[in-house]
């Protein structure tokens, strides 16, 4: 058994999960037949899931409303609603269509957003009105501690750059759009495309009609919710207001600003991000997350708090090794609630300003139904109450709630009139030691349906994205699809991975993809070691970083049958001046920009290994990915071509680097991948 980490909070409680949904507060047996009456989870399925986000508790406790996301058949989209529950999970309804829903402080009236603009809805009465009639959609929504005002953010639009007027057609004529010109640094973002031209700024609103008045000023970017002081005169806000801050991307600064006269003051100065501001209930003490950044692959974001002046700071999480987000004050001001990762599991924790950390609750997630990532988020009533997602690898996101001391029980049940009459595979956590160096790696095995210890089953590695993120014990639409095609499926959090320390997230500091390939074959061979794979059917296949990993597993070892790449990057020159995110690679992941370094770009460059490649490999990328652009798959695709290796690309009309975001899509994916995996798979042997 390997050493747990000095730094998790509470030992990991389970080796194998059963299939059964269970929880303080469900509401009776899943399961009313025998087991082998339940069929596969099939792709059609995938329409009839749904989940939990978002979830806020009324500020008595009383309640929950959450979104809740279901998919659309017919629009081939996810559709969000507003639906309420009690506390006890009774009176389960629908409010509405909308997002973002925000309590106001005494508890009467919700504040969200729809069609673009703000409404507020009277929870005794059900009356409803709608505040804004906004151009630009807000987000961010915060209400005022007296519950008069809310404050948002949203884009101020400024006209586009031109050298010289277009040429105007005469009347009637069908002439080409005009020219856009571009001079921005950051000017397109994957599932957004080419950006408005704009700042965002800080507004606010009254919550009894009126116009909104902008807060903040300047040619700067506002993008993150701010935090209101308890007088309600003041928002304290995260943003970079710094002279560079164009070129200085990994900084932010905390401020504060004046409703009444918008004058602006900074709090902090260091390099870094200092973001989600939270004010104490009393005015004096504001808590944030962030860190000095010493220009690494990864750094821990630590709670910190400090005077409101911005004086006294002091980190409440220095003895935690792990990220954390979203800071809630408890109403008495005695500490703070926040969420982290801890080896694959998301969790609600509480940092008391004076005495040893506390887990409220795990499993909090279930937003990213497609591959077994983190997420989700919790809120917290003035009684000390909380509610929050949860995920098992059962089941997506469902509502849960719980107390301090008490745990949590989950009290929707979104699922299981769906998953009740489905046997989906097992999910069993494994560990095994790298043949790098011996450090200990957690992986998860997912065994098909029917599963049977004396066969020999083909197994697919399965591989995650980031590669600072991390995978964990969370449902998974696609492992189950891949698993019920008659694969195990083995997936892993390899050096580089969040959850596990900022030493071991930031081994692939300029050394990416490194020995975390050792991690995963460690992994594949643990596997192998258990008797039930057999050795001449193994796959790879991955996302983002897993498909780089993936390119760059076929030309390090021919062990694999075949392979799929999604969405790599399999040049770091072409990937890091054409993405949407290619400033954020120079120096954190590579020294030097790439004119300046291009053998370290090159050596790292699954394409660099393309001579050595024999595994037939395919590729699947989005048509509209900004993030791992097609071109970056057309480039593996063609070498493998010239070298006479099987290939083909599968381009997804309309994608971009989330394949998930229309459900056909992920079941086309997955589809694909069994297809080409199935082209080359042998039939499984006997023991």
């Amino acid at each position: 058994m390997r050493e747990k980490s000095r730094f998790s909070l509470r030992p990991t409680r389970f080796a194998v999960v059963l299939l059964a949904v269970s929880g303080p507060l469900a509401a009776g047996p899943l399961v009313s037949g025998p087991l082998a009456a339940q069929s596969h989870f099939e792709p059609m399925d995938v329409f009839e899931l749904e989940y939990a986000a978002d979830p806020q508790i009324s500020p008595d406790g009383s309640q929950v409303v959450y979104v809740r996301t279901s998919m659309d058949i017919m629009r081939d989209a996810k559709r969000s609603e507003l639906w309420i529950v009690n506390a006890d999970g009774s009176d389960h309804r629908r409010l509405g269509v909308g997002g973002s829903p925000r309590w106001s402080p005494d508890g009467t009236r919700i504040a969200y957003t729809a069609d673009g603009q703000i409404h507020v809805r009277w929870m005794d009465t059900g009356e409803e009105a709608t505040l804004t009639q906004l151009i630009e959609s807000p987000r961010g929504l915060r209400w005022s501690p007296d519950g008069r005002y809310l404050a948002f953010n949203k884009l101020v639009p400024y006209a586009a750059p031109s050298l010289a007027p277009a040429p105007k057609p005469p009347a009637g004529a069908e002439w080409a759009d005009p020219p856009i010109m571009e001079d921005r640094f950051k000017n397109r973002q994957d599932g957004v495309g080419y950006l408005d031209f704009g700042y965002d700024h800080l507004f606010v609103v009254p919550v009894e009609g009126g116009t909104p008045t902008q807060v903040t000023s300047g040619d700067f970017q506002h993008q993150s919710p701010a935090a209101w002081t308890p007088d309600g005169a003041h928002l304290v806000f995260s943003s970079n207001r710094n002279d560079n801050w164009v070129h200085d991307y990994r900084n932010s600064e905390l401020y504060i600003v004046s409703i009444a006269g918008g004058d602006v003051r900074q709090l902090t100065d260091r390099p870094g991000p200092d973001r989600s501001p939270a004010v104490s209930p009393d005015g004096r003490r504001i808590a944030f997350v962030g860190y000095e950044d010493r220009t690494r692959t990864y750094q821990v974001s630590r709670l910190q708090v400090m005077n409101l002046d911005g004086s006294g700071q002091r980190v409440l999480t220095g003895g935690l090794d792990r990220s954390v987000s979203n800071p809630v004050w408890a109403s008495d001001g005695s500490g703070l609630y926040f969420q982290y990762d801890d080896e694959g599991n998301s969790k609600l924790g509480f940092a008391p300003l004076a005495g040893d950390l506390e887990v409220l609750a795990e499993d909090l997630g279930g937003t990213s139904y497609g591959r077994p990532y983190g997420g989700g988020s919790f809120s917290v009533a003035n009684d000390g109450s909380f509610a929050l997602n949860q995920t098992r690898p059962e089941s997506p996101g469902e509502v849960a709630v719980g107390v301090r001391g008490g745990g949590a029980g989950r009290i929707t049940s979104l699922n299981d009139d769906l998953l009740a009459n489905r046997q989906l595979g097992e999910v069993e956590e494994i560990w095994w030691d790298s043949s790098f160096d011996d450090r200990p790696i957690q992986g998860w095995v997912v065994k098909p349906p029917d599963f049977d210890p004396g066969r020999r089953y083909p197994l697919i590695l399965e591989i995650h994205g980031g590669p600072v993120s991390n995978y964990g014990d969370r449902f998974s639409a696609e492992m189950q699809l891949l698993a019920a095609a008659g694969y195990v499926v083995l997936y892993a959090n390899p050096r580089g991975s969040t959850s596990y320390g900022e030493e071991f997230a930031d081994l692939l500091y300029h050394n990416y993809p490194g020995q975390d390939y050792d991690d995963l074959i460690s992994g594949v061979d643990a596997v192998i070691e258990r008797g039930y794979i057999d050795e001449d059917n193994l796959f790879v296949t991955g996302g983002s970083a897993g498909g780089i990993m993936t390119a760059w597993i076929v030309g390090k070892t021919d062990r694999f049958r075949a392979a799929v790449a999604q969405k790599p990057v399999v040049n770091w020159i072409s990937k890091t001046l054409t993405a949407d995110n290619w400033y954020g690679y120079y120096h954190s992941r590579y020294e030097g920009l790439p004119w300046e370094n291009p053998e370290a770009y090159w050596e790292f460059s699954p394409i660099s290994l393309v001579g050595n490649v024999n595994t037939p490999t395919m590729i699947i990328t989005g048509e509209e990915d900004l993030r791992t652009p097609l071109s970056e798959s057309y480039q593996m695709f063609h070498a493998l071509k010239l070298r006479g290796i099987d290939t083909a690309v599968i381009r997804l009309p309309g994608a971009s680097h989330d394949m998930s975001r229309r459900p056909s899509q992920l079941m086309a994916k997955i589809a694909n991948i069994v297809a080409w995996f199935d082209k080359y798979r042998t039939m499984p042997t006997t023991s």
